[in-house]
């Protein structure tokens, strides 16, 4: 029990070093981006779903997509409002959302994901 001091000193070092990521940043984070919708995009008004949905569970709403017409071979989407669209990310999504280093790019670069979409889809022309 000599070394009391030593553990002691030891165990504060570390929980400093484990806490100082907190301290360092102190709760800020940057904004999120404004997006830069298309012209299209503003004279639709409204996209499939909700915009406070599209922002949150687009993704998952792009697997349904994926898997119902993949393996299943339903290619017809009806939102909550009973409108039909046509289930596919470059012909529905990206009509509207040509801009893709304006509007995708820069909230999935500002959470830091790589979505695979782009893997098997082509880059949409940049056109606003």
């Amino acid at each position: 029990m000599y070394d009391k001091g030593k553990i002691v000193t030891g165990l504060v070092i570390f929980f400093v070093i484990l806490a100082f990521p907190f301290w360092y940043n102190r709760g800020a984070s940057s904004p999120a981006p404004e997006l830069e919708l298309t012209d299209k995009a503003k004279q639709a008004e409204k996209c499939i779903e909700e915009t406070a949905f599209m922002t949150k569970e687009h993704m998952q709403l792009l697997n349904q997509w994926r898997d119902a017409v993949a393996r299943d071979g339903y290619r017809i989407y009806v939102s909550e409002d009973g409108d039909e669209y046509v289930a596919s990310l470059t012909d529905t999504c990206m009509d509207c959302h040509s801009n893709k280093a304006d509007f995708c790019d820069r909230c999935h670069d500002y959470v830091s994901v790589s979505p695979y979409c782009w893997d098997c889809h082509t880059y949409p022309e940049e056109n606003n």
